[in-house]
């Protein structure tokens, strides 16, 4: 089995976690990205902070969000925040996934420290989404990768990895049209099986008559984002759905690990290896847990690394 970095003491990972991705103030740095910040790291960094039972962090995180990503316009997040430019935030769409992410970060804050503001503010953060984010397409119930510019010419363009499935089981205790985004989600997932391995794509397009194709104007490969797909399969329980995931880790193993990508129409693969957190992330999935010392991966393969803890 190729090494890799797996979160077996979250506490202790989170520490060093803390120490290299997260400022002061509460703002999560995407190192690899020339240090800006996004409602995905700060969802991240919440989950794990609820994780490591770390209250003071995630109340830092939660407010240097709500104090920069806060959009009165439509009650969701801004996406992006560049520190290099100014304004920081210079586009007032939102990431759905970010959203998501840190309205389950709430709720699960909410009942591990018994703060009540904490689930009304998720409540009010998950309306926002159902209201903003969520549209009918081709008669399924889709989740908008954001409320802006996703839909044109009748073709929706998703990410399969926005449909964080553990968040929206949470949701859906509370407000039952998330059922129907978990069913119609699970299908298009179910669909998005490309090449010979049947794998998604980092973005599909979903056309007016509701077929599902790897997204004409991105790079078709089962890469950075959709590895979050197996993973958060993984998290939610779904072991049927894992099962071409499972089938493609263990017949495309090598000593060096995994390709970082590999491309579903050509079969082409990347020229690099999976990062220590994508490799956790396989593990988890194949149930083939190893400790292994703290890796020096970027933000998002450590966050990464760090949620396969999570359970």
């Amino acid at each position: 089995m190729a090494p890799a970095a797996c979160a077996r003491d979250l506490p202790s990972d989170w520490r060093a976690y803390k120490q290299r991705f997260v400022a002061k103030d509460g703002r999560v740095i995407d190192s690899g990205n020339g240090g800006v910040s996004h409602t995905e790291g700060q969802g991240f960094g919440m989950l794990l902070a609820v994780g490591a039972d770390d209250r003071e962090t995630f109340d830092k995180l939660w407010q240097w969000t709500q104090a920069n990503f806060a959009r009165p316009d439509s009650g969701l997040l801004a996406w992006r925040y560049d520190p290099a430019k100014t304004p920081a935030v210079q586009d007032p769409n939102n990431a759905t996934d970010g959203d998501i992410l840190m309205a389950w970060a709430l709720l699960k804050a909410a009942k591990a420290w018994g703060v009540e503001d904490y689930a009304t503010q998720s409540e009010t953060l998950r309306a926002a989404v159902l209201r903003e984010a969520c549209t009918i397409h081709a008669g399924r119930r889709i989740l908008l990768p954001g409320r802006l510019g996703f839909i044109k010419d009748d073709v929706a363009t998703l990410n399969p990895s926005y449909y964080v499935w553990p968040a929206l089981d949470a949701f859906a205790q509370f407000e039952p049209l998330w059922n129907d985004i978990i069913s119609d989600g699970l299908d298009l997932v179910a669909a998005a099986a490309f090449g010979p391995w049947a794998l998604p794509t980092d973005w599909i397009e979903v056309d007016a008559a509701g077929l599902v194709a790897p997204a004409t104007d991105r790079p078709a490969r089962f890469g950075f984002d959709a590895i979050r797909v197996p993973l958060y399969l993984k998290m939610s329980g779904r072991s049927a759905e894992l099962q071409r995931f499972q089938r493609y880790w263990r017949e495309t193993e090598k000593p060096t690990g995994w390709p970082a990508w590999i491309d579903t129409k050509d079969n082409s693969v990347a020229p690099f290896a999976l990062s220590d957190g994508g490799s956790a992330v396989a593990l988890r999935v194949l149930d083939l847990r190893q400790a292994s010392p703290a890796s020096e991966g970027d933000y998002y393969s450590e966050s990464l690394r760090l949620l396969t803890a999570l359970r």
